[in-house]
């Protein structure tokens, strides 16, 4: 692989701060409170959540593009679950709600979705290791 960019951030903790190198992104960090926090802040899940969706759709773009088909009206939604393991850790579990315009629905979406599944630097990071559900709307 040869790396084309690297993002670097500094977090304090789920109830801190998280502050990336050129300061364009600054957050202020607090569990949700459905997790016992005051929901003050943002939190790692949101921040993968909003992360997994802008890559999927990026990838999205550039596999429609390459297919010929227009999805400049495609958005996507990442749904990031938090769940207990085995052992005491957590795992994460992601649904990815892809919505296409009407002239892309049925199997040519699907084909599209499944393809970007595959080209996504995110989708690729996760393969394997938690489950992500693709949902075609």
């Amino acid at each position: 692989m040869s790396r084309i960019y690297t993002a670097i951030a500094t977090a304090t903790g789920r109830e801190g701060r998280a502050v990336t190198s050129d300061g364009k992104l600054d957050v202020q960090l607090d569990r949700p409170a459905e997790m016992g926090g005051e929901g003050a802040g943002t939190n790692p899940e949101q921040l993968f959540a909003a992360g997994y969706s802008a890559c999927f759709a990026s990838a999205l773009a550039l596999v429609g593009k390459r297919m010929n088909l227009d999805v400049s009206d495609a958005s996507v939604t990442a749904e990031v679950g938090l769940a207990a393991v085995d052992g005491g850790g957590y795992g994460l579990e992601v649904t990815l709600r892809v919505e296409l315009p009407e002239e892309l629905q049925g199997e040519v979406g699907t084909k599209l979705v499944e393809a970007t599944h595959q080209v996504c630097p995110y989708s690729n990071a996760t393969r394997g290791n938690i489950p992500v559900e693709l949902v075609v709307e």
